[in-house]
C-alpha cells in the first residue's frame, strides 16, 4: 500500500510516469525503505494508465462491498415513569466503580 502511496503522491506532483527512483525518494524522506521487488510491481501495473481511470475503476468495486454498521435495537419495553429509574442508577454507578478498581489491580500505572 506504501508503494502505491508513494506513486500516486508522485503523479499529484505533476509526475505523470513515476520511476523507481521518484518512489523510492519518496519513500526515503519518510524513513521507509524501500523493496526493488515492490516497487518494480507497481510501476509495471500502472504504467501506461492514466490514475483516474484506475482509481474510478476501483471505486465501482468498492460501490458492492456493505460498509454499514449494525444498528442497536431499542429495547422492546420501557418502564413506566418513575419506576426501576433508582435501582438502574445504582446498577451504572457500582459497574463504574468497580471498572475503576480493576483497572488499578493492574499492578502498574500509566507512566510507571
Amino acid at each position: 500500500m506504501r508503494y502505491v502511496a508513494a506513486y500516486l503522491l508522485a503523479v499529484l506532483g505533476g509526475n505523470n510516469n513515476p520511476t523507481a527512483k521518484n518512489i523510492k525518494k519518496i519513500l526515503d524522506s519518510v524513513g521507509i525503505d524501500a523493496d526493488d521487488e515492490c516497487v518494480n510491481k507497481v510501476i509495471s501495473e500502472l504504467s501506461g494508465k492514466d490514475v483516474d481511470d484506475v482509481v474510478n475503476s476501483g471505486l465501482s468495486k468498492l460501490a458492492c462491498v456493505p460498509a454499514g454498521s449494525a444498528v442497536a435495537a431499542a429495547p422492546a419495553t420501557s418502564p413506566a415513569a418513575g419506576e426501576g429509574a433508582p435501582a438502574e442508577e445504582k446498577k451504572e454507578e457500582e459497574k463504574k466503580e468497580e471498572s475503576e478498581e480493576s483497572d488499578e489491580d493492574m499492578g502498574f500505572g500509566l507512566f510507571d
